[in-house]
């Protein structure tokens, strides 16, 4: 039987500067794909799994973030974490960790973009159905390097059999990160108070045993320069 998450946070707080000059104004989730802003996408798509609530961290711009959701109805109760001080990916987590009522939980960067083949096997499904607490930390969902081509991708990780997962220091494995993910919230235990990097909970996961994957069956853009955004809404109004 799947595990069906009932909390999700979105990693919403960086500056977004390779992105410029599309975030001189506005942080990185709040630019538009496809006449969207990313974070109402990955708001939409939780919401389609029946996701009620979901923390967003923000620091730069934040609050443009937040006036948006004043005037735009999402079907989710928004909580948001504001940081004055980057906390970076794994502090900013552990700020607002009791918002995820001590379950494992969807943790999603603010700037995913991904494309499900149908709604009946999502990624977020996909995911679901792979979860096993008894064995798992942290579950990452992966996107093959050769099915990448309107985007450019970096070969982060190496999948076993079984699925466990190997970084790849030289970026040489034949998988990258989506940045969407199941984690449980014991990966915060004995972690620094203050800024640190989510990925230093992977490698300890990994460490352990405990690191997981699972390739997406789907397509998912990795945005980080603005030739990436315009060949992502090329692709997005060719299809409509």
């Amino acid at each position: 039987m799947s595990y069906q998450p009932e909390n999700a946070f979105i990693l919403a707080a960086g500056k977004g500067t390779r992105l410029r000059p599309h975030t001189n104004d506005k942080p990185k989730p709040m630019v538009a794909v496809h006449d969207k802003p990313l974070i109402e996408h990955i708001i939409d798509k939780l919401t389609d799994e029946a996701v009620r609530n979901v923390t967003i961290n923000t620091s730069y711009l934040g609050h443009v973030i937040e006036n948006y959701f004043e005037t735009t109805q999402p079907k989710a109760t928004l909580k948001f974490s504001h940081e004055n001080e980057l906390l970076e990916t794994g502090g900013g987590v552990k700020k607002a960790l009791d918002t995820m009522q001590s379950k494992p939980f969807y943790l999603i960067n603010g700037d995913a973009y991904w494309i499900d083949e149908t709604p009946h096997n999502t990624a977020l499904q996909q995911l679901n159905n792979i979860w096993d607490a008894d064995k798992m930390d942290i579950l990452l969902l992966l996107q093959p390097i050769h099915k990448m081509s309107a985007t450019m991708g970096v070969g982060d990780y190496s999948i076993s059999d079984t699925g466990r997962l190997t970084r790849s220091p030289n970026s040489e494995g034949d998988y990258m990160f989506t940045g969407i993910r199941i984690t449980s919230p014991c990966v915060f235990n004995n972690t620094p108070d203050g800024a640190f990097s989510f990925l230093e909970c992977m490698d300890a996961a990994q460490e352990k045993g405990r690191l997981y994957g699972i390739e997406y069956q789907g397509m998912w853009h990795h945005i980080s320069t603005p030739d990436d955004l315009d060949s992502v809404n090329k692709l997005q109004r060719a299809a409509a």
